[in-house]
Parts: structure tokens; sequence; C-alpha cells
């Protein structure tokens, strides 16, 4: 058998017709590169033999149901059992991504028993003893560390074969879809390394080395086992001393940067610090309350106010500290550096070091007075005030005054991008999801912060600081068990999905069914467009790839939806398929509807048949589905290219009637048509927004969370939204006119909305009235 490398690997993305009914969705298959490349010579690909995993007989599919994989994809998504989940996989490659960056020696969360776990990868590869295909799935193992130790499922061995050794119970063989890659913090930030401390001592690290490390919040000891090369750099092995409460301890791999020397850290470098708790003073019990930014004050020997500029782990303190740079220079001690490495910046004698438990908010700042929070005035209450008023989205005459202009919008920080330009889409201009803030739901926490703590403020006052949005990706992270919500960037319609179905569990907007089949629903929050590799498209609109997307898949709408959410193709690392989108600032939907009365393409009376097989026919029109009254089919599918077609049969909506008497019903069938009011961009990982705000075709706006910055790591973003007028011009150019436009000189930020448009939402005046 060739190499596996000599293969071309595709997923099956719909139910092939029969005589293949046996092939489903979901299923992998592969061809010979030769074999490929001869077919591509003589302009013979549009039907490919593909063989299925686990067969040896060739299938003829048609190209447009195969959508191409990498090797390495195939590999990951065979280890994925299910045919459904491996599709729902698909839609996720930043996930694919992030599995092939992975080595062994990686810390990771990995997913067993409904629960996130924490572990080091000591496998990466096949579990399968035999097999016949030219690639089996890849698995990582898993060896769990720390509390998590004793809750998995094996040893390292699999079906009697030892993959890797590890304590009983403490080993797990997962798919790529149950790993997140963590950056390792086992509770606490890495100790500085020999090389960072501003010590004498210059020795290595070696075998037989007495070591600390931090795990669980404190300080654990060891012994150095060995030193591996691995390839994200030097791991050790160390055989751990008893915990604290005289359990046995085991064997455990960190990074070099993580694990220091006892004798190190018993020398002694006098600095002047205070972390002693002060007298009584009623300190803060969650110090999630508290981060960089934060105005707190600390009493020591006196009473003293500073703002918070880092919090993290010192390399001899178990407790968390807190950086503080101080209003008064004569209380301070630091400029931020602590024996020897800076942790911030500030003024000489600005900073000292105390424990974050012995901070508390600056209480001159309470009792209604304004305070100043990165960059912003902000008066906003730690607690969730539910009297507040419920404030409407922000007229389109109201939106100059109050929403454009630096510091406007939701302020941006640490990776929330994502979250920032999707909550400014949904919520700035639009009323259409604000069934989540007030439906009834158990998580009213979270339900409380998204209205009164973001949507409210922004329609209000313009403006929404950072500290709100963190307070809310707190929230997610405690009810999702992610450890990376208030840290890592997400997509945005994973973030909305997670609201809408898991948080606040608001019924799904979208229904779709299977062509000729009202029966099989499917209900979703968004759809992910996916388009085939014979679509002919050079400069798509919106419109078109979704009808694309729709014919390609057999799908049609079942019903209306109140709120349309849509993904563009992604295609590989760079994510566009097409250099440019047009934007379809209005979406018809008739065509896809699969109850609802259709217009004959031709004649414009109401049709009684679709067919199919003209939906790629340039005659009638560009694209779309294609619908006939029975006259103006018969005089069609005369000609002889289209004698071949099988037109299937329309069902009549009540109050529709066709005679073959009297002609077709002349009553013209109503159009249903969306409007687009939002569209998240992405460029180099970094999103933005367009919000359609008002009917001309000028009302338009732009929304980037991080457009400026004050400061360096002890900064924070300045949000801005601006006017973008210009967009509704290149909307109405003709389109070889915009073809012809180099992104680069296009007017203002018209470019980014073109070439880098991600996600439309799109509403229904009308349904959104009833939902």
């Amino acid at each position: 058998m060739a190499s596996a490398d000599d293969k071309i690997y595709f997923i099956i993305t719909a139910n092939p017709p029969p005589p293949n009914g046996y092939i489903k969705a979901g299923e992998i298959c592969f061809i010979d590169k030769q074999r490929f490349n001869e077919r591509q010579k003589r302009n013979d690909t549009h039907i490919l033999p593909v063989v299925g995993m686990g067969n040896s007989l060739d299938v003829f599919l048609d190209k447009v149901l195969l959508q191409p994989l990498s090797r390495r994809s195939a590999e990951f998504l065979l280890a994925i059992e299910s045919n459904e989940e491996r599709l729902l996989a698909l839609n996720d490659p930043e996930a694919i991504e992030k599995a092939s960056n992975l080595s062994e020696g990686s810390w990771v969360s990995v997913e067993y028993d409904m629960q996130w776990l924490k572990g080091v990868i000591r496998y990466i590869g096949s579990i399968t003893s035999y097999s016949s295909d030219p690639i089996t799935g890849v698995f990582f193992g898993v060896e769990l560390q720390g509390e998590d130790t004793g809750k998995g499922q094996n040893n390292g061995t699999y079906r009697y074969k030892s993959y890797f050794k590890c304590p009983q119970n403490s080993g797990i063989f997962a798919s790529f879809k149950r790993i997140k890659p963590v950056d390792h913090k086992p509770s606490a930030p890495p100790l500085p390394t020999q090389s960072s401390l501003s010590l004498t001592s210059t020795e290595p690290l070696k075998a037989g080395d007495r070591v600390t490390f931090f795990g669980d919040k404190n300080a654990h000891h060891g012994m150095v086992m060995d030193i591996k090369d691995r390839p994200n750099g030097k791991m050790v092995l160390i055989s751990t001393d008893k915990d604290d409460e005289g359990k046995q301890g085991g064997e455990i791999m960190l990074p070099l940067d993580y694990v220091i020397k006892e004798e190190l850290l018993n020398k002694d470098e006098t600095e002047k610090m205070d972390t002693s708790q002060g007298p009584e003073m009623g300190g803060v019990t969650d110090s999630d309350e508290i981060t960089a930014g934060s105005l707190v004050q600390f009493l020591g020997k006196t009473l003293v106010y500073g703002i918070v500029r880092w919090t993290g782990y010192l390399p001899d303190k178990p407790e968390m500290i807190a950086g503080l740079e101080l209003e008064d220079s004569s209380a301070g001690v630091t400029d931020g550096i602590y024996k020897g490495k800076r942790y911030f910046n500030c003024p000489p004698h600005c900073g000292l070091f105390v424990k974050l438990s012995s901070c508390r908010p600056d209480d001159r700042f309470s009792g209604g007075k304004k305070k100043l929070f990165n960059g912003h005035s902000d008066n906003e209450e730690a607690i969730v005030s539910k009297e507040q008023e419920n404030v409407p989205p922000i007229r389109t005459e109201d939106v100059s005054n109050r929403l454009i202009g630096k510091m406007k919008g939701i302020q941006g920080h640490c990776n929330s991008c994502y979250m920032d330009s999707a909550l400014f889409s949904v919520f700035s201009c639009s009323s259409v999801l604000d069934s989540l803030l007030f439906k009834s739901t158990e998580h009213e926490t979270i339900q409380s912060i998204l209205l009164q703590n973001i949507v409210n403020p922004l329609r209000k006052q313009g403006f929404v600081s950072e500290r709100s949005v963190m307070n809310l990706r707190k929230q997610l992270q405690k009810r999702e068990h992610c450890p990376t919500y208030t840290t890592d960037e997400k997509d945005p319609e994973e973030f909305l999905s997670l609201i809408m179905q898991e948080i606040l569990i608001l019924d799904p907007p979208l229904t779709l069914c299977q062509s000729g089949s009202i029966q099989k629903l499917q209900k979703c929050y968004y759809y992910q467009i996916f388009m085939d590799y014979n679509h002919h498209l050079v400069l798509p609109t919106v419109q078109q790839l979704l009808e694309h997307s729709f014919y390609s898949n057999s799908l049609k709408l079942a019903e209306v939806p109140a709120c349309l959410i849509l993904t563009m193709p992604r295609s590989g690392k760079s994510f566009k398929m097409f250099p440019k989108i047009i934007p379809s600032t209005e979406l018809d939907i008739t065509g896809l509807l699969a109850d609802g009365p259709q217009q004959c393409v031709l004649c414009g009376q109401l049709a009684n048949q679709e067919c199919a097989e003209c939906f790629r026919d340039t005659v009638f029109s560009q694209t779309g589905f294609k619908y006939f009254c029975v006259k103006c089919s018969s005089q069609v599918h005369s000609h002889q290219q289209r004698r071949c077609h099988k037109p299937s049969t329309l069902h009549l909506p009540q109050g529709f009637s066709y005679s073959q008497s009297s002609g077709s019903d002349r009553r013209t069938p109503p159009r249903e048509k969306l409007e687009l009011f939002a569209v998240l961009c992405i460029e180099t990982s970094h999103y933005v927004s367009f919000v359609k705000y008002g009917p001309q075709d000028t009302d338009w706006i732009f929304f980037d969370s991080m457009a400026d910055r004050v400061g360096e790591s002890d900064g924070y973003n300045i949000p801005e939204v601006r006017a973008c007028p210009e967009v509704g011009q290149y909307l109405h150019m003709p389109l070889a006119q915009l073809a012809n436009q180099v992104p680069r000189e296009m007017e203002g930020v018209a470019k980014r909305l073109f070439c880098d448009g991600y996600m439309y939402l799109y509403q229904s005046k009308t349904m959104s009235l009833y939902r």
C-alpha cells in the first residue's frame, strides 16, 4: 500500500444519494494523489472515486460532497467516533490547529466524566492495534496532575498495550475535542528561574538536586530524577515529597522555568516589604473582585491608597500578592522590582508589594462618587442593582451624540475583542435578541451582569468599562469550568452559542430541514456556510453564499427566523475562501423556505414546481433556487439540455391554489426578507464590528474595542466608535467597479468590511415581534 502521505483525504459533508446510501455524512475517505492528478489532467474531477475508512472498494462521489482535509486534520477527526460530532468538530478549525501544536509534556485540560481535569500529555498517536487503512485516529494520552490525580480511567494502558506509564486511574486517552491547551500555572504563576534571580550561584540544575515548585497555591518540594529535552523546551522529572497532609507524593513532569533549587530560595535577599495583615479592617473575602487597575486601600502602619498594577505569586510567598503604585511616595519602597526582577513599572519609592487579601476597594469613591477606572469616569456598582431602568436600543438620531467618539463602546482587555464586538453588534442598536435579557433563568447573576452592567450602560451612556466584561467572563468561567475564559481569545459564535444555549437557554432562532422533508427538523443558533469547490463564484454576495450552501447540503428553512447569524466559509489557516465578500443588506430568503408560496422565476406568478438541476443555470439568474409554474416549466425543460431534469412538485400553502383551467393563481407571492444589522470582521486574530444603525445607506458605524492604548503592560485600552458613511458608497457601486477596487486604497474602514467579514447578523422586523 502506498504511503499515507500519498493520499488526499476528505470528509463527506452530506449524505450521498443512492446507490451510495450506505456512506454517511461525517465519514473520512481518501484517494491516491497519483490517481487524482491523472483525473485532473483529463479535467475529470467532478466525480471522484474515493475509498472510505474500513473499506477497500471505490465509491464514486460528487466533489460537492467532499471537503478536503490535511492528513493531520483527518487523523484528529478519526479519533471522534460519531459522524455527527465529527461534522460539528469540523466547524472548529482553531481547535485542530491548537491540537497540532501540542507535544508530549504540554499542559492541558482534558474532559472526562462531565468535568475538566488538569494534566500533562504523555503520548500522542494511534491506539489502534491493527488497521488496513492508511491512517488511524490520533489520540492524546494524558496523565492527570495535582488534585485530579486518580480521577481518570487507566494507567496509560489501552486494550492490554501500554502507551505510557502513570499511577492507576490517572491516565486518559482523549480526542482533540476533549483537550484544551493551557499555559501551565499550577494555581500559581511560574517560579522565577535561576537566571531571573539576582543570585550569585550559577550552578545548573541536575539529577539529585532538591527543588521547589508551586501547586494548589502551596509550595511543594521534591528531588530531580531526570531532565529531558522536549520540542517546547526542557522538562524536569521530579519525585515529590509527602504533602502537608501527609499523603504520599509521586512523580511529576514540569517545565524547567517552573522549578528552582531549594538552596537558591533559602538565600535571603533583604528588601523592605510589608506583607502582613494589618489590624482588622474587613478585608475583601473574594480577591477576584480586585484585579490590575483596581483602586484600593491598604492598612499597614498607616492607611495608604493606590492602584493595583500587578497580581501574582512571588518566589518565597505562598499567598497571592498585589503590586501597588501608591499615591504617597513616602510610603513606598520600590519602583516595581522585587529581588532583582521587575513585575511592574512605577516612579521610584511609589511601589509596594502586599497580600492581595489585605487590600480592599478604595472607600473614598463609594456613595455615588465617580472614580477614574482605566481612563474613564465610571460609577457602576460592584453589586448589580436590579432597580435600574431597562434601556431600549440607541435610536438612529441619538447615535451621533451618544455613541460616536473615543472611549465609546465596550472597552477591551486581555483578548476580549471577540466578546466586545459580539455584544456591541447584538445589543447597541438592535433588540432582536433582547429576550435573552428578560427570560426566566436559573443563571440570574450572569443575566443581571449582562443586562445591568453591560447592555444598559452601553445604551444609556455609550460606554462599558472592561471591568464589567471581565466580571461576565469570570462568571462564564465558573459556570463552564473553562480555565481560559478570562485570558484566551474565543470565537464569537462560541460565545453567543454559550450564552443562548447553555446559560440562558434561549429557543434556537433557526430551524432547518432537509429539502423535500419538512419533518426532519434541525434547530441551531447560527449557520456555518460550507462551500463546495465547484461554485464558480469570484466576488460573491452573502445571498449567493447562503443559497449555494443550502443547495450543496440539501437544506431549507422550516420557518422565517427572527434572527439569522451566518459565519462565512473558512479555508485553512487564512480563514478566507474569498478575498472579498459583498454584504447583502437585504437577504431574500423566500426561495430558501421549505413550506412557503414561491414565485415563478420567469413569469412572476405562483410556482408549483422546483428544479434542483437548474440551480446553476445562469440563463435565468446568476444563482438561486429555480421555481416555475407548470407552463414555464414545460417550456424550460423542453430544451435538449434540460430534458433529463426532474422537477419536483411544491406543496402550496393554505389559501393558494393552482387550476388547470384558469391557469396559475395570479396573486404575487409575498417575499420574505431579512435586514442586515451588524457584521463582525477579523484580521490577524483581532475582531471589530460594523453596525447598520439606521435606514439610510450611509447609516453605518465602526467599532474597535482596542483602537488605541495608554501605557504599556499596566495601561489600558481605548475603545472607539466612528461613523463610516463611505460603506454605503461601496455597497451601491457596480460589481465590476467594486471588483477592481484595491483594498488598501478604499476609503476609511470600508476595506475591513469587504475583505475581513466573518459573521453577518440579520433580523426580521416582523418575526422579532413574536419571539
